[in-house]
């Protein structure tokens, strides 16, 4: 008789948990059914607007936007590739290049930062700082292990 119970209770613990999974599946549709009917809506009323998209909406075509390297997830620094040159660096990063191509030995992100013109505080040093390990993690610079930089 306690077997009898037991499996009972187990197969309304399984079914209340299957019926829960069920309501979150049909909630999930109900969504995607709210939405695409409000499609058919925006569409209905532009196929209206438009003659089936025979003629003009009168909504001008948007102007094509000139993407740059940062924009859309392109890179600022890629990676370095054999025989490729500092022009497909961004200009500040083409500038960082010539300070430490032109320096007697390693440098430091300080002075990066000083020969960019910039404070030496914390808050101008670090961004150079980044940018620096940026360059040696793409393979433009190498860096020692005291955390200075040298032209590869």
């Amino acid at each position: 008789m306690t077997d009898m119970l037991t499996w009972t209770i187990e197969r309304r613990v399984q079914l209340s948990e299957r019926a829960e999974l069920l309501r979150k599946e049909l909630a999930g549709l109900e969504v995607e059914v709210a939405r695409l009917e409000a499609a058919e809506v925006v569409f209905g009323q532009w196929a209206e607007a438009t003659d089936g998209g025979r003629r003009s909406s009168g909504i001008a075509e948007p102007e094509p936007v000139m993407v740059g390297p940062g924009a859309g997830g392109m890179r600022l620094v890629p990676d370095r590739a054999e025989g490729m040159g500092t022009e497909a660096l961004t200009p500040d990063y083409r500038q960082i290049m010539k300070i430490v191509a032109d320096a007697d030995g390693p440098v430091m992100a300080k002075d990066v930062a000083r020969a960019l013109g910039r404070e030496l505080t914390p808050g101008k040093v670090e961004p150079v700082r980044g940018q620096l390990r940026k360059l040696a993690d793409r393979g433009w610079l190498d860096r020692t292990g005291s955390g200075r930089y040298l032209p590869r």
